[in-house]
């Protein structure tokens, strides 16, 4: 099984200045190579303590550069908030340096406030995604990018340097609505999913996934990439008092930043299964829902989170796994300490799962 590290780069903590957490992140993220796990990954976020990472290329890039073997991957590139053929040759340019490490997702958001400093319609965010994706497919492929419209009309354009390689096994797509599993199916892409509900009440959309993905291609669809908060520390007490709390800390800066109890869903094209679940989510209570989303955080010792991911999976067959160490404020220190018991007593073990 494929394991990898993904960083958020938050700064929920009391006493780091912005400057000082990514630099902590970004040191971290070099180590995960020594720890001995496949890939890194980092998502991209702008304008609030949630997340912040407005380039992730651009820090896989410089990750890149201290390491040797460690595959890069983007958790994910917000399609909609970029110029196609940009993404495109970036993507070659870092594949060319890396020496084909770089792992591509792609997503289209789901913040209001970054949609609208970046000066987008939130509504158009799936026509955009859906005509820019196979743009950067075929571009990814033969090194041409073309494009008719309507909101990236693109002359036929060579670009350079040209890939040296295929990217068709390594995209991969954030997806959790019913119409963005449709899109990753159609890109051919590998679902990367971030938990907020236990993987028991998660498989319908992995099911719908793979069926739609069989019936596409007569073949069965590769693992599912799972993104999940990490706290791991020998001492169970310790380590659900602490996990507690970063767990929650994250929770309700999620539902802050994503205003995920608002009814501005409603009247947004492309989003009204989010809608749903903030009616759903204002019913049962927060309280509720947060209840469920640490549940299916890796909280525990070492023994604990094997178990937990021998449960995954029974549940889910082969899947990849992409661990948060750093989130909800956890002092780095604790993050750091915590992926390195979680790579000497846990990863040995669960990097053996068929």
């Amino acid at each position: 099984m494929q394991v990898g590290v993904n960083f958020g780069f938050g700064n929920l903590h009391e006493n780091l200045s912005d400057a000082e957490m990514f630099r902590g992140e970004a040191r971290l993220a070099v180590r995960v190579e020594e720890l001995g796990f496949d890939s890194v990954w980092s998502v991209e976020h702008h304008f609030d303590d949630y997340s912040m990472c407005p380039d992730n290329l651009q820090f896989l890039t410089w990750v890149a550069a201290q390491t040797e073997h460690l595959k890069l991957g983007t958790a994910a590139v917000i399609l909609p908030w970029h110029d196609p053929i940009r993404v495109a040759e970036k993507l070659i340019m870092l594949d060319i340096l890396s020496e084909g490490r770089v792992l591509f997702g792609m997503g289209r958001g789901l913040s209001r406030k970054e949609y609208a400093a970046m000066r987008v319609e939130m509504g158009e965010s799936r026509e955009r995604f859906d005509e820019a994706a196979p743009m950067i497919l075929r571009a990814l492929e033969t090194g041409v990018m073309a494009g008719e419209g309507p909101y990236y009309p693109q002359p036929e354009t060579v670009l350079r340097p040209r890939p040296v390689q295929s990217f068709a096994d390594r995209i991969y797509c954030v997806a959790t609505s019913p119409d963005s599993i449709v899109s990753a199916v159609a890109c051919r892409a590998r679902l990367l999913a971030i938990l907020t509900r236990p993987v028991d009440d998660t498989m319908d959309t992995f099911i719908s996934y793979r069926e739609q993905y069989r019936d596409a291609y007569e073949l069965e669809a590769p693992p599912i990439a799972i993104n999940v908060g990490l706290y791991c520390n020998e001492d169970g007490d310790v380590a659900r008092e602490r996990g507690d709390e970063i767990v929650l800390r994250f929770f309700y800066s999620n539902v802050d930043h994503y205003e995920m109890a608002g009814d501005h869903f409603r009247g947004i094209a492309g989003y009204q299964r989010y809608d749903e679940q903030a009616k759903m989510l204002r019913e049962i209570g927060l309280e509720n829902v947060a209840a469920g989303f640490a549940a299916c955080a890796l909280i525990g010792t070492p023994d604990e989170l094997i178990e937990k991911l021998e449960h995954i999976r029974e549940v889910m067959g082969s899947f990849e796994l992409h661990v948060i160490p750093s989130f909800g404020g956890l002092p780095p220190p604790q993050a750091e300490a915590s992926l390195e018991l979680f790579a000497e007593e846990v990863l040995p073990i669960v990097s053996k799962f068929d």
